[in-house]
């Protein structure tokens, strides 16, 4: 007799949400992180149980208490190692590693750049709010210089960092950035992170709205975002304002600012995400009162990922020198007891 199987379950939201009540603060930015992240888990295409989320401390951190999802909630800074081995050892799993600005690139940061450098097929997700909000309001690594907290009563004289011009020192494969209030602009970069074989890093600028409150303003507000928001489509111009009428042009690797009109749409520079890294790292770079900000991939460009390679070598050496004896290594050499 021949077994008909169902017809695999389409999944939904509802699947991915868990029966925990959310302990953010109302308002927090990481509400619609995780209402856009729970749309899109099903669309891609992947089984439920073959999702893991992995997180360290913080705010970010309790993102596995509220996804249906296998998961780790790990000590601070340590996600992506967890996550490394997770994907060494289940290189089936599709793994999201969910850190913030403090637990990623204070006490984790040396995590962070080598699993970015050894192209570990994950999916790294930065939340980016420029304060640490579990432990109320001292300031982060990309703490504005100046920024007055608990921490720093007569403001901060630390240059901060710049999320993805770090990952860009450890010569990435994929580098993206999005923001909390655009959930369809998120919701894309989601899915070009899931679609990506390599290490996917994306910051997304969070409003902690307690205790930093307004930090990206200018990128969210309805009579601002379009002066300072520079959307990037791969092969497409460079362009921003209202109507498109500014653009950006590189002068020795230097971005610059031109009028549209003035220099003609064939002047402007063409987003090239597998360009020269010095490129994006100009691009990753840009922001402040001179020039927009870069939301959309920066980078994506294919190299081998650091699982299937370590996979590979198991599998070649075990085909060479046969499946080993541990007991026999274990009393190789020099031994001795010790009664």
């Amino acid at each position: 007799m021949t077994m008909v199987q169902d017809p695999p379950k389409k999944l939904t939201r509802k699947d991915f949400q868990t029966d925990q009540d959310v302990r953010w603060c109302p308002g927090c930015g990481d509400y619609a992180i995780l209402a856009t992240f729970q749309k899109v888990l099903p669309d891609l295409g992947i089984p439920q149980e073959k999702f893991a989320v992995i997180s360290g401390i913080g705010c970010s951190s309790r993102f596995p208490y509220y996804m249906n999802t296998y998961g780790f909630h790990t000590i601070h800074g340590r996600a992506p190692t967890f996550a490394t081995g997770l994907k060494l050892s289940r290189p089936d799993l599709s793994v999201w590693v969910i850190t913030g600005d403090g637990d990623g690139l204070s006490i984790g940061g040396n995590h962070l750049i080598h699993c970015i450098r050894r192209n570990v097929d994950l999916n790294i997700l930065l939340f980016n709010n420029q304060i640490y909000g579990l432990t109320k309001g001292q300031y982060s690594p990309t703490s504005e210089v100046g920024k007055r907290t608990k921490s720093t009563p007569f403001g901060s004289i630390d240059e901060p960092f710049k999320p993805l011009m770090v990952a860009l020192g450890a010569n990435p494969s994929f580098i993206a950035r999005t923001i909390d209030r655009e959930p369809k602009h998120m919701a894309s970069i989601f899915r070009r992170s899931s679609e990506f074989r390599g290490t996917s890093f994306v910051e997304i600028y969070q409003n902690c709205n307690i205790f930093n409150d307004g930090a990206f303003l200018d990128l969210t507000e309805r009579d601002r975002k379009a002066a300072n928001q520079l959307l990037l489509t791969h092969g497409e111009p460079m362009v921003f304002g209202a109507d498109n009428a500014y653009g950006i042009v590189f002068e020795n690797f230097a971005p610059k600012v031109v009028t549209v009109e003035d220099v003609g749409i064939e002047a402007i520079a063409i987003h090239d995400e597998q360009g020269p890294l010095a490129m994006h790292v100009a691009i990753a770079g840009m922001g402040g009162e001179d020039f927009p900000t870069a939301l959309g991939v920066i980078r994506a460009v294919e190299r081998p990922t650091y699982d299937k390679m370590l996979n590979v070598q198991i599998e070649e050496t075990r085909e060479k020198l046969g499946e080993g004896d541990l007991k026999g290594l274990l009393h190789s050499g020099d031994t001795w007891v010790i009664d």
